[in-house]
């Protein structure tokens, strides 16, 4: 499997060999379907957040739910993504939203990696016309029960629990989206949008390392991510693997799903 993040010189170098999916997404009501409209890599595909990587939001499952493993693949083979294809995601935060795409293809053993920086790294044309990929099989799998992680086993305390949102978010002083403030009690925040620089590019590897080392991750523990909707999340366990941790676990109805329970929160750093 290729790693996690590649460089844009890597996308031109295999370039006719990836599906390019375009993954940009919002939180304050901007489309970022209207973004791709207005300008993408050449050839990329878009891949709704809402729509192609979440199933229907619930205060049960949380607001962006792993969809049906069949709907999933369904959604996938309508992009052009085969069982066969290398898919490069990106978004223009970082790595963030189009995380979620790359997170999914991964654990269900296809090759996807997020482009390093993003749109940004692009110092060609952008294109606006839309592709009409030609529909691919995409073999219906199961997610993988040992990759994802439940309400309980994140707040039980067996495990690190990460938590990737914003200071702010995690501390309680600020909740925009969801339905309290706060964090699930023993969570550490490690916020994702941290784990690049400036430029959306990610840290060395060593940087990251001793980021999650700081919030007690070790090798061979067993780390559950987590956010506000189980999207986020999936970029601080790509930025594991960078790090050289092991894979850890996604807890999918994340904030979105716990703060809608009796469940108590905790505030503060």
């Amino acid at each position: 499997m290729i790693e996690p993040v590649v460089d844009v010189e890597w996308v031109r170098a295999h370039r006719d060999r990836l599906v390019l999916a375009d993954v940009r997404a919002y939180l304050d009501g901007r489309s970022g379907r209207d973004a791709y409209h207005r300008g993408h890599l050449p050839g990329a595909v878009f891949a709704d957040l809402d729509h192609d990587l979440a199933a229907a939001p619930t205060a049960a499952e949380g607001r962006h739910p792993l969809p049906d493993s069949e709907a999933f693949a369904v959604r996938m083979g309508e992009l052009g993504i085969g069982d066969g294809d290398t898919v490069v995601a990106y978004d223009d935060a970082g790595g963030v939203m189009a995380a979620r795409l790359v997170w999914m293809l991964r654990v269900l053993g296809h090759d996807a990696a997020l482009l390093d920086g993003g749109i940004g790294v692009w110092d060609e044309e952008l294109e606006t016309a839309v592709p009409r990929p030609k529909v691919k099989t995409f073999t219906a799998r199961p997610w993988p029960a040992e990759r994802l992680a439940t309400m309980d086993e994140a707040a039980g305390g067996a495990s690190v629990v990460i938590d990737a949102r914003q200071p702010e978010r995690f501390r309680g002083e600020s909740e925009p989206i969801d339905s309290r403030p706060g964090h699930i009690p023993g969570a550490r925040n490690v916020s994702c949008r941290e784990n690049v620089d400036a430029t959306g590019r990610f840290l060395p590897a060593e940087v990251l390392r001793e980021r999650f080392a700081a919030a007690g991750v070790t090798d061979g523990a067993d780390v559950v991510s987590y956010c506000g909707s189980g999207v986020t999340a999936c970029h601080n366990l790509l930025s594991l693997e960078l790090a050289g941790f092991g894979p850890g676990r996604l807890y999918p109805g994340s904030w979105s799903q716990y703060a809608a329970t009796e469940r108590p929160a905790a505030t503060g750093s």
